[in-house]
């Protein structure tokens, strides 16, 4: 009976040491104290996000499951910056020969297409209509893993996404195409499709890729082809969903769309425009009056190609043989319209070959002085093969 005590009493006191330890060890220790992890305990845990403390677990799970790493404020960059495919974005060697680039030049940013002017998609997003539909979705690198990159290299990033040139769109949900008077669906002079930018679901589908982006980390949305078509059979043209308002009032009242939708996501926006824009005092019957568009975007990017000028133009005969002057004529006629509107001008340069003479370092140069002539301090090169004249770049 006494042994059965003693017996009793020991298991009693064994369980009061273990509730005061582990009382102390829950409230009253303090970092210092703790036992660190032993290696081999360690290795046992098999989700990395259980050896963190609350604060980092929370954000662990925020970035890594999320994967929604918008930013977290808006800080503008004076981008020098080049045009990258998303063909580019998924081919380990393009990407890496392009981020060198701008590493080891006066370069800081890359504009990246995300939905391209076939309308096809860089990497997977997830958007339920591009789903839907099996949009054409390149495959290659790891997007988050680019995006890391850029981000390690303080390069800042550009999402391009081409808007109303939508072919994928238009071939797979054919009741948003333009159409022909026939009924079929009608197409530019290079036989592809377009959306009806009259549409509030074509709208909804190019802002939900643009919330995508900024999940991924770009910190500004740049649309291109943000406009009416231009070419092909346009007598035989007709809209569908054509409603009365004026093209420059869609264009500007997308804009205005998805400026109020990307709110939140703390993105810039950017709008591309031809060149002529700058000069012209209509809206070229495509949509894209210069100074409604100014009002909704933060840049807005007129590509000023020489060579996309006709003969005439600014008193030159052939326009692409005088580089300098078209760009800083062109420029100086943006900066007159854009006033006192809070807008930057952030232009698109040649750096390809289109008619005489072709291009090079010197005619490359010759565009960018002109912007810094004409008190500009920002610009994009562009060239669809996504090859650069290393030569007219600084070196850092």
């Amino acid at each position: 009976m006494k042994q059965g005590k003693k017996y009793l009493i020991g298991i009693l006191v064994l369980i009061g040491v273990a509730f005061i330890t582990g009382l102390y060890a829950k409230n009253d220790f303090s970092i210092e104290d703790r036992k660190p992890i032993n290696i081999s305990e360690a290795e046992k845990v098999r989700e990395i996000s259980k050896l963190l403390p609350q604060v980092e677990k929370e954000d662990f799970i925020e970035q890594e499951l999320k994967k929604d790493l918008r930013p977290l404020n808006k800080e503008p960059v004076k981008v020098k910056g080049l045009y990258m495919s998303g063909q580019a974005f998924n081919s380990s060697q393009l990407f890496s020969s392009l981020v060198n680039l701008v590493e080891e030049t006066e370069l800081n940013a890359l504009v990246i297409d995300l939905k391209d002017d076939h309308g096809a998609l860089t990497t997977d997003l997830d958007v339920q209509l591009a789903q839907d539909l099996k949009i054409r979705t390149y495959k290659g690198r790891d997007a988050a893993k680019n995006m890391n990159i850029l981000r390690s290299k303080n390069i800042y990033p550009i999402a391009r996404i081409v808007v109303f040139k939508d072919p994928a769109l238009a071939e797979n949900k054919p009741e948003l195409a333009l159409r022909r008077q026939d009924g079929t669906v009608w197409r530019d002079r290079k036989q592809l499709a377009w959306v009806d930018p009259h549409h509030p679901e074509v709208w909804e589908y190019t802002v939900d890729i643009a919330k995508e982006a900024a999940k991924m980390g770009f910190r500004e949305i740049q649309f291109d082809y943000v406009r009416f078509p231009s070419d092909g059979n346009m007598r035989d043209v007709v809209y569908p969903y054509a409603d009365g308002r004026k093209k420059e009032d869609v264009i500007h009242e997308f804009l205005q769309f998805a400026k109020k939708e990307l709110e939140p996501y703390n993105v810039f926006l950017a709008a591309d425009v031809f060149g002529l824009t700058t000069m012209t005092s209509d809206d070229m019957g495509i949509g894209q009056k210069f100074e409604k568009i100014i009002t909704e975007v933060d840049y807005i990017c007129p590509m000023v190609y020489p060579s996309h000028y006709g003969s005439g133009n600014y008193g030159f005969t052939n326009p692409n043989a005088h580089p300098y002057e078209i760009v800083q004529k062109a420029l100086l006629d943006g900066l007159e319209k854009i006033g006192d509107v809070p807008v930057v001008i952030r232009p698109w340069l040649q750096d390809f070959d289109l008619g005489k003479p072709a291009y090079g370092s010197a005619e490359v140069r010759a565009q960018i002085k002109a912007i810094y002539d004409a008190g500009l301090e920002e610009w994009l090169l562009w060239n669809a093969r996504n090859k650069y004249t290393e030569s007219a770049l600084l070196s850092n």
